[in-house]
């Protein structure tokens, strides 16, 4: 087979129009642009945001393709989230230092936890998540999965004072609701049951109450299952039922020691 024979194939099963990678680029370019801008006590805000501003009405060109309405109209009222979701981000930051013995500064949950920088996208994704914006809040949601191994689907609903310890390995599904003061070790899976097309549009994922504390690689599963406020959840346990508030849950494995007797 020539080299046309093999672009003519090629361009044959090249069959989605609005498959531009650019997009892809565009988005973690304006990821990073934002965050800066929020935090870096170096990167002016009211310059930033008129770059923003251009950046996102290129993205909605690109996005938006099935729209009816311009995408670029959803900046303001993004725009007007954004003190809000700082100041829900500070929270989170508090509640890391509160809670994690190791953290020696606040700056240093900021630079340096990759659970703080993972809930700081989605809660930035979120926003444009709720007023439909296609695409764009799954792509910055699934940068911030590359960097730090934290995936939260931007559907998601959390509260104040989250707290995701050690971060790799986290998966938080689209359904999810977690309450306030909810503290998350690696490794946890907030799943659905079952895995259909056709459950779309039910609540497939659990609910976390109120000072709830999830420990490593646990598994809790199912839209129905609540989590009762204040329980702790052990490490690799398996859930699929509720649990009533103020309950310990934890995995029993056996365990079996043995030491040489002549060494």
């Amino acid at each position: 087979m020539d080299q046309q024979a093999i672009i003519d194939k090629i361009k044959q099963h090249k069959k989605q129009p609005n498959l531009r990678f650019a997009l892809k680029e565009r988005v973690e370019a304006f990821t990073n642009k934002l965050f800066y801008t929020l935090f870096d006590i170096d990167t002016p805000v009211e310059g930033n945001l008129d770059i923003l501003k251009s950046d996102f009405e290129e993205l909605a060109k690109l996005a938006c393709w099935e729209c009816e309405n311009p995408c670029s109209k959803v900046w303001k009222g993004y725009l007007e989230s954004l003190p809000n979701v700082l100041e829900s981000l500070n929270l989170d930051a508090e509640a890391i230092v509160d809670c994690d013995p190791a953290s020696l500064s606040i700056e240093e949950v900021y630079m340096a936890y990759p659970g703080f920088y993972a809930i700081a996208i989605y809660r930035l994704a979120h926003e444009l998540y709720k007023v439909g914006f296609p695409l764009v809040p799954r792509l910055m949601t699934e940068y911030a999965h590359s960097k730090t191994g934290v995936d939260i689907n931007p559907g998601a609903k959390i509260g104040k004072s989250f707290f995701i310890d050690h971060a790799t390995g986290v998966v938080i599904g689209e359904s999810a609701e977690i309450k306030d003061h909810v503290k998350v070790y690696q490794g946890v899976t907030l799943g659905a049951l079952y895995v259909a097309k056709d459950l779309k549009e039910t609540k497939r994922h659990p609910t976390i109450e109120n000072n709830v504390t999830i420990y490593a690689n646990a598994t809790i599963l199912g839209g129905e299952t609540v989590i009762g406020a204040n329980s702790i959840i052990g490490g690799n346990a398996w859930v699929t039922e509720s649990v009533p508030p103020n309950s310990t849950v934890f995995h029993t494995p056996e365990i079996k020691i043995k030491t040489a007797t002549n060494v």
